[in-house]
């Protein structure tokens, strides 16, 4: 299985994992072989990318963060609290629906074999905020075990990382997915979304008062420069923090109708640029041992030009990953070459190469 970008699937190419729609259902099965106008479709779709099969890859195995039905379980969750939102029954969200959906994350994410190496899944254009909110939480999580917590406090923080863009559902959507510049009062109106979505939890009392604090705070910055209250350095719950640095990876390598997602690799090199201005020091130095600079699949060019795809993840090194090589420069390898970057200084990834 290997990371392909749709410009340059085949057409009889066979999908290695289902495509996924944003509420978690299934648009195209694994195993089905795509024809042309399922791959315009998907283009059109926002789908830049798929996993497709590759018999030079049949040996290796690669996880997955949650399974598909935990993430269709916790899009229901978000739909659902959305529309008491909606209909102004914000005072009655079940939140019994919400801590099960993130014990239901917790589980998959401490029983899934490679929890470093893939933990989003790829995504077209529709229910951004949903769809951002699942795969910012399953980041904040990974942190949060990282960081050694306790299941109540994986809990606490999911529960308020499932929640902390809930205030965006009372912004207009023609705010929401502007494609020109917002202007000053367009975005001192997306910045309440901060404070709508702290309201709203804090009157349901079986939210935990930290919970509600991670809606309030994911926008805060280590430096002070951030809203709605400028808080500045441990000023900001550990949870604020944690999320402030997962809302930020996901949202940026996330597509949306008005720009296009970067690579994870570009996105973990910005992060890591913002510590102690954005972002807690101590929240990135976990962030740069347990998120995957390349994810696992994904395809890499190598200073040697060879080219090839991530088979495995470096605990220790996640910026040098086991790759498995199969062209030097465009001519295809009589047998395909393995590699422990970790073991070989002289070899660098210098781009990520999706074909």
């Amino acid at each position: 299985m290997r990371l392909v970008n749709t410009r340059y699937i085949r057409e009889g190419s066979v999908l290695a994992r289902p495509v996924i729609s944003p509420s978690g259902s299934v648009l195209l099965q694994s195993g089905v072989r795509v024809t042309a106008s399922y791959i315009e479709r998907l283009k059109d779709m926002g789908y830049d990318v798929l996993f497709i099969q590759d018999d030079r890859l049949d040996d290796v195995e690669f996880g997955k963060s949650i399974t598909g039905q935990t993430r269709e379980v916790a899009y229901k969750t978000i739909k659902h609290v959305s529309s008491y939102i909606e209909s102004g029954m914000e005072g009655s969200l079940v939140v019994d629906d919400v801590r099960a959906a993130i014990q239901k994350m917790v589980n998959d994410l401490l029983a899934s074999s490679d929890i470093l190496g893939n933990l989003t899944e790829i995504q077209g254009y529709d229910n951004y905020t949903f769809h951002h909110s699942i795969n910012t939480s399953i980041i904040g999580l990974v942190l949060g075990i990282a960081s050694g917590y306790s299941e109540r406090k994986l809990l606490e923080l999911g529960m308020g990382i499932l929640m902390h863009d809930i205030g965006k559902i009372l912004i207009p959507e023609s705010i929401l997915n502007k494609k020109t510049p917002l202007t000053v009062e367009e975005f001192e109106e997306i910045k309440r979304h901060t404070v709508k979505g702290f309201e709203i939890l804090r009157k349901n009392n079986d939210f935990s008062l930290l919970s509600t604090h991670v809606a309030f705070q994911h926008q805060e910055k280590w430096d002070g420069s951030g809203y709605p209250r400028g808080l500045k350095g441990s000023e900001i719950h550990e949870y604020g923090r944690i999320t402030s640095v997962a809302d930020v990876y996901e949202a940026l390598t996330s597509k949306r109708v008005y720009r296009k997602a970067i690579e994870p690799n570009e996105a973990f090199e910005y992060i890591i640029s913002q510590s102690n201005s954005h972002f807690c020091p101590r929240t990135l130095e976990i962030f740069k041992k347990h998120i995957a600079v390349y994810p696992s699949g994904s395809g890499i060019l190598l200073s040697n030009g060879q080219r090839g795809n991530v088979v495995k993840q470096n605990p220790s090194f996640p910026n040098r990953p086991f790759v498995r090589v199969f062209y030097e420069d465009e001519r295809e390898l009589a047998c395909p070459i393995d590699y422990n970057l970790a073991e070989c200084p002289s070899l660098m990834i210098v781009s990520v190469d999706n074909r």
